[in-house]
């Protein structure tokens, strides 16, 4: 009996400590996490400019969304634009990197940090500052141009033919996370199978649609869901580098929601818009999951689906 108390005693003080290391994450993610999620549902609801009281005004802010706002659409349609665009471009361009690097040379590690390097900083405010003078009138861009025999004196960010692509150009080149989960994921391929493709007479073309492709798609699933998101909650960039300008051409949506919250004061009306946000990307993200079924292949799926069919293939035999 002196025994048992001993040890629950023991496990007692162990859960005890346990819990008051993980105290300070649990009250962060109450205070900042839930509580702030619980709040702006309740004050979507509400005509709220965190000067007044909230005052409870039901589904007016979701029905001027849709219905009053054409600049709430038209910042919707151009982040969905941004998305469309820089996400694929941005995981190809990572994917096609990271297979040269795979490829492996003298100063692969040097590429790799090289290459990471404006993940790491490409989010800051300085590097959207220096984006923004590159691609000035008489910026970076155009110098090259001109010393190259092209007469440019493109005002990069003042047209809205241009404006948005190079946002979309920053997006691509912040390829470096993708890159690094890539090359990942190309190392944990087995040699084997290459082998034994070759030995089949298979090109390098076969290799990349029938082997790499394949054994990658868990990697790209990953990669797609993670840039997904970032892609529809792009602020700083395009905030430091256009402001939205011009003619709003490339105002994003957290952009918009942004300045509807803390320039024009209806907090109310800005929760509601990040509430439609989330149900977006929760919608999307649940479409990938589901049909990743059809595209995504883990090993140990496949070992199932042949012993299932080994099984099948027994019965059948057994029945004969």
């Amino acid at each position: 009996m002196k025994k048992k108390k001993k040890k629950s005693s023991w496990l007692y003080n162990d859960t005890a400590a346990g819990y008051f290391f993980v105290m300070p994450f649990i009250i962060g993610f109450l205070c900042f996490t839930i509580v702030p999620i619980v709040s702006s549902f309740l004050y979507s609801f509400t005509n709220y400019s965190m000067v007044n009281t909230p005052k409870f005004v039901g589904l007016s802010n979701y029905i001027r969304m849709f219905t009053k706002d054409p600049a709430y659409f038209k910042a919707f349609r151009v982040t969905l634009v941004y998305v469309i665009t820089s996400v694929p471009m941005r995981l190809v361009f990572a994917l096609l990197v990271a297979l040269l690097l795979n490829a492996g040379t003298r100063f692969t590690g040097f590429y790799r940090a090289l290459y990471y390097l404006p993940t790491l900083v490409g989010g800051s405010i300085a590097i959207s500052v220096t984006w923004k003078l590159m691609f000035q009138t008489e910026g970076l861009i155009n110098q090259l141009l001109q010393a190259v025999g092209i007469d440019s004196h493109v005002g990069w960010l003042t047209q809205t033919k241009t404006a948005l692509g190079v946002l979309i150009a920053l997006s691509i080149w912040q390829f470096g996370a993708s890159m690094i989960i890539f090359l990942a994921g190309l190392k944990n391929i087995p040699l084997i199978y290459y082998e034994a493709a070759s030995v089949d007479g298979a090109n390098a073309f076969v290799k990349f649609f029938k082997i790499t492709l394949p054994m990658l798609s868990p990697v790209i699933f990953f990669n797609l869901i993670m840039t997904l998101i970032n892609g529809f909650v792009n602020f700083t960039q395009a905030y430091v580098i256009t402001a939205g300008k011009p003619v709003n051409s490339t105002m994003m949506y957290v952009m918009y929601l942004y300045n509807q919250a803390f320039r024009n004061g209806n907090m109310g009306y800005a929760c509601g818009m990040a509430w439609i946000m989330l149900i977006l990307i929760a919608v999307l993200t649940a479409f990938i999951f589901k049909s990743s079924d059809a595209w995504v292949y883990y090993e140990s799926s496949l070992s199932d689906k042949k012993k299932k069919k080994r099984r099948g293939q027994n019965g059948k035999k057994a029945q004969a």
